[in-house]
């Protein structure tokens, strides 16, 4: 298999390159852990996103969005306190009202992945550029999900977020 550049730092992210990068994902619980993911990473890099995934994890109840949305002001101190996290209590902050916006999409079309794959028809989209280092911070897609996340309430949804997700 050919690899990235960008994932040849260490095993974790060449594991993340060939097994989870750039394949298609329907399951509702694994987008919100990296939709979530992508929101702890906001101003930092996915390798230290990558090695802080299992800290994660035990952070926010391996991402069940339905527990995280429960959360209070205990859970956030919890967290805080966890060795090796991230200390953003406003991104551990959006990361519960994000939950809770999830869940409110999830009602209104059945499954985030239903909602957010609306967008492209069911049909996956494939940039080919990203090998020879031609990747863009966002495209046309990212700009039309993030305005509409955003519209939906939740936070650090930017187009450039949004594209890193897609």
């Amino acid at each position: 298999m050919e690899r990235c550049g960008w994932c040849m730092c260490n095993e974790k992210m060449m594991k993340y390159h060939d097994e989870e990068w750039g394949v298609p994902l329907r399951d509702d619980q694994k987008q919100f852990e990296f939709l979530m993911m992508e929101v702890m990473q906001c101003g930092l890099n996915w390798n230290m996103m990558i090695q802080k995934r299992e800290i994660f994890r035990a952070c926010f109840d391996s991402f069940d969005f339905d527990k995280v949305a429960a959360y209070g002001e205990d859970d956030i101190e919890r967290i805080m306190e966890t060795e090796g996290m991230i200390r953003s209590r406003r991104k551990i902050e959006a990361v519960i009202h994000n939950a809770r916006c999830f869940q409110k999409i999830r009602e209104e079309f059945g499954t985030f992945s239903d909602y957010i794959w609306s967008f492209t028809k069911g049909k996956t989209y494939l940039y080919t550029g990203h090998q020879k280092g031609e990747v863009p911070a966002r495209n046309g897609l990212s700009d039309r999900i993030s305005k509409d996340l955003k519209k939906r309430g939740l936070k650090y949804m930017g187009s450039v977020t949004v594209y890193s997700h897609l």
